[in-house]
Order: structure tokens, then C-alpha cells, then sequence
């Protein structure tokens, strides 16, 4: 599937270190959907919380481009949403996604990029295709 291709493009973007609330652990990757939902709108303040905006809105941003290149305007395969014009921030996406992932529980423990793939698809849906006439 298109989600291992955007897991390899997103891999650039794990250098970011924040420690999360209650750990000295630094989190250098997130691996969830929750994972993913808790640097996108951070419960903790000072520079953790900076970098874990700044993690979250660098994975929104590779996500949107590496779609934006699979799937190019007017090309031929169907996109797997479709973002209304203009678009949101990626501020307003990160924390538009926690929010559903806070939502939606069950998708907790899976792949950060098929969580944020489901809230794609959810939020941002495609019109249907309309059938080319016949002549």
C-alpha cells in the first residue's frame, strides 16, 4: 500500500527530540496514531512543547507533500482526500487530528501515518467521481 511509500518519506523527519510529560525519556519518532495525536497538541509547556508542535506539524507537512506527489491535480489516480481551497494551517491539521484521535480511540495503537490517513479521508473527503459521458 501508499502508506509504506510515505512511511519511508517521513523517516527524514524524526530528528526532533521532546521529552513527554512524566518522562526523561526523549521521544525521537512517534510510532501511533495516539503517539502522533499527543506531540500534535502537546499537554505539557516550555521548549518540549515547541518541539513537539514543530515534530508534529514537520509529519503533517512531509504527509501532505508526499500525497500532493502521488496523487497530482488532474492526474490519474483519485487522491485519497481531497484538501477544500484554501486549506487549513498545518497548525489548525494538528490540532484538528488530535482532536479526532481523542475521538476515536480505536484507531489508538495503529500506525501514526494510517491514523492521520483515516482523519484525512474523514474530514476531507472527495466528491464522488462523475461519469464521463458517452457520446
Amino acid at each position: 500500500m501508499k502508506i509504506a511509500t510515505m512511511a519511508v518519506a517521513l523517516t527524514c523527519v524524526a530528528g526532533a527530540a521532546m521529552a513527554q510529560p512524566g518522562t526523561a525519556t526523549p521521544v525521537t519518532h512517534v510510532q501511533t496514531a495516539a503517539d502522533l495525536a499527543a506531540v500534535c497538541d502537546p499537554g505539557w509547556s516550555g521548549v518540549p512543547r515547541l518541539e513537539a508542535i514543530a515534530y508534529c506539524q514537520g509529519f503533517l507537512t512531509s504527509f501532505g507533500q508526499h500525497h500532493a506527489l502521488l496523487y497530482p491535480q488532474g492526474g490519474p489516480s483519485r487522491p485519497l482526500f481531497c484538501l477544500p481551497t484554501p486549506g487549513p494551517t498545518i497548525a489548525q491539521s494538528g490540532v484538528a487530528y488530535a482532536a479526532w484521535a481523542r475521538e476515536n480511540q480505536r484507531h489508538a495503537g495503529e500506525p501514526a501515518l494510517d491514523g492521520l490517513l483515516r482523519w484525512a479521508q474523514a474530514t476531507y473527503p472527495c466528491r464522488p467521481a462523475t461519469p464521463r459521458a458517452t457520446r
